[in-house]
């Protein structure tokens, strides 16, 4: 019953919270436009249950981002070391704020109303970081990806990635509904405050 409530408060609350949020949509789409022209929304190839998907994001990066990556060994060796840049040149000036406050995510709402996300779960990741879970590679895709999740709640970017990954095992072992309903309380506040988020 706990797996099928947690289908049911996925799918019932992205198809409220898309609703309510439609306003919030359309302005953050004109904000992009206006910043850095086209495209709004920039898809990223992740791993789930089901294989590979694209997740939707509001775009924050600059267009041709990848290669700035390929032309700076130095920056690409630090962003293939925690697949993160602190101080990140790829981003726009909007988009540094929309991730400040994980506003660039909100598009994921579209993943998980079609089942391919969870609105909590462990970390959205890439088939290139599966090797960074180790023996944790085939539990990680027992659950599906989180629009937010343990991790998110306690510590987001200041954190080592062996720190996030120890934080997706405990969510996926001690998994419960009243977790997930524990950390969909707490992310708005965590949201708010802007803080460990770049």
């Amino acid at each position: 019953m706990g797996r099928v409530g947690k289908e049911v408060v996925d799918r019932l609350g992205a198809a409220i919270l898309i609703v309510l949020l439609l306003p919030l949509y359309l302005m953050i789409a004109l904000i992009v436009v206006i910043d850095d022209g086209w495209p709004v929304i920039y898809r990223r190839r992740v791993v789930g249950t089901k294989g590979e998907f694209d997740a939707y994001k509001f775009r924050s990066m600059r267009r041709g981002a990848g290669a700035m990556l390929d032309q700076d060994p130095a920056l690409k060796r630090e962003y293939e070391r925690n697949f993160k840049l602190r101080q990140d040149p790829r981003l726009t000036s909007a988009g540094a704020l929309l991730r400040k406050y994980s506003l660039d995510e909100l598009p994921q709402l579209f993943n998980v109303l079609k089942g391919q996300m969870s609105l909590v779960g462990p970390r959205m990741i890439t088939a290139q970081e599966l090797s960074k879970y180790g023996p944790y590679r085939d539990l990680l895709m027992t659950t599906k990806p989180g629009l937010t999740g343990y991790w998110q709640t306690r510590g987001r970017q200041d954190t080592t990635y062996e720190e996030r990954v120890r934080m997706d095992v405990h969510y996926i072992t001690h998994w419960s509904l009243a977790l997930d309903l524990q950390i969909l309380f707490e992310t708005p506040w965590k949201v708010i405050r802007g803080k460990g988020a770049y």
